[in-house]
């Protein structure tokens, strides 16, 4: 396995049909984030290893069976999943006889998403549709966490932000494989470079050494043929740079044809999805066997603020403090992007009232309260952002 493969492998058994899967956990430092966004989605990510650029590390937050398609987030709980003595008793029964329910059904959700999962052809995709997958599963307990649904689904909305369905994600990958073509010819021609410049700096020293005065005439008799011996080999040594990069320009041509040729391909400007004429069309068509589909940033976005709103009022799922704080914020940036102006204003309010609250209580507190503060901020701008357009509309 290569040393920047960004990934190690967890096997984990399937709790719904017992199948032993192995899934891929992302290494800590494998990529990193440009920025997040003022609802928390990340602005860009860039991969240490430029191959996988193609892939949104949502692809991996959550876990697919092979067999079953039972998804989950893919978090230690859920790899110890046989120690969790909750999860046993209280969910697994019902959650189990309702997947394979629903799996069995003529026109199967769960098993046209899960056998539309394609990671190396559409992996922004499969992200999309294992988060849709693990909305559904959660779905599928009596008590389930209206929390974890927004999270799910504002994580769905992150994803179709980015997502260009335009392009064929085989030559967003194969562009990732050029950039590591373009670093390991660098490495080289910098390798030729700096033994060029050793060599010559070798040369002189060698003429320099024969040429000095301190060396006596009866010595000199004695090594003056070694001058000769060592510019010849010198001057062999030296034509072989020459050749070298000679043949490095050669290569270096051969490379910049080459990256014009494969990053010019298109793909015949493919953009079908399956038997779809696109991913949209797949999921409105998947939408009329099951409401929880959204088809784009819009509609998952909405679902997001919906089951966040409903996370917060119960106050069952959501901890007080910076957890509290941070939702209502959340709610707040959520229902401004979808248009709902009144219910932004209200939970920036809301995230304002509270925000001020926990810092005081905690004012001796600066770490515990950092988190708090920086929210109050964004809150306080965004706000302004949310009434400007409420003005405009």
């Amino acid at each position: 396995m290569s040393n920047d493969n960004p990934f190690f492998l967890s096997k984990v058994e399937c709790p719904i049909c017992k199948t032993i899967n192995e899934f891929e956990t992302v290494r800590v430092g494998a990529y990193k984030e440009r920025g997040r966004e003022t609802d928390f989605g990340p602005s860009g990510i860039e991969w240490k290893n430029p191959r996988y650029q193609a892939y949104n590390p949502l692809v991996f937050f959550t876990a697919t069976c092979s067999n079953c398609y039972y998804t989950r987030e893919f978090t230690n709980k859920f790899k110890d999943w046989k120690s969790d003595t909750t999860f046993k008793t209280y969910r697994l029964k019902t959650v189990k006889e309702r997947h394979l329910e629903r799996l069995a059904a003529a026109d199967s959700v769960i098993r046209r998403l899960g056998s539309s999962i394609d990671l190396h052809n559409f992996p922004n995709e499969s992200a999309i549709l294992k988060l849709h997958l693990a909305v559904l599963d959660e779905t599928f307990h009596e008590h389930c966490s209206r929390l974890d649904l927004g999270r799910f689904y504002v994580r769905i909305g992150w994803v179709f932000r980015h997502l260009n369905t335009g392009e064929n994600p085989n030559i967003t990958f194969l562009t990732g494989l050029l950039l590591e073509l373009d670093k390991n010819f660098e490495v080289v021609k910098n390798s030729l470079a700096n033994f060029k410049e050793n060599t010559a700096g070798f040369h002189r020293y060698v003429t320099g050494h024969f040429d000095t005065e301190e060396i006596s005439s009866d010595l000199k008799s004695q090594v003056l043929p070694y001058r000769d011996r060592f510019q010849s080999a010198m001057g062999t040594l030296g034509d072989s740079v020459f050749r070298c990069e000679k043949d490095m320009g050669d290569i270096s041509n051969l490379v910049s044809e080459y990256k014009t040729l494969a990053s010019g391909e298109d793909g015949g400007g493919l953009t079908s999805f399956g038997s779809h004429a696109s991913f949209a069309e797949f999921l409105i068509d998947l939408k009329k066997s099951w409401d929880g589909i959204v088809v784009n940033e819009r509609e998952a976005l909405q679902k997001a603020a919906h089951y966040y709103k409903e996370a917060f009022t119960n106050g069952r799922d959501i901890a007080p403090g910076n957890q509290q704080i941070q939702a209502a914020y959340l709610i707040a940036e959520l229902s401004r992007r979808i248009g709902d102006y009144d219910s932004a204003k209200q939970y920036f309010n809301s995230t304002i009232k509270l925000g001020q609250e926990f810092i005081y209580e905690n004012r001796r507190d600066q770490s515990r309260t950092a988190l708090a503060r920086k929210i109050l901020e964004l809150a306080i701008e965004q706000g302004r952002s949310n009434l400007a357009a409420m003005k405009s509309a």
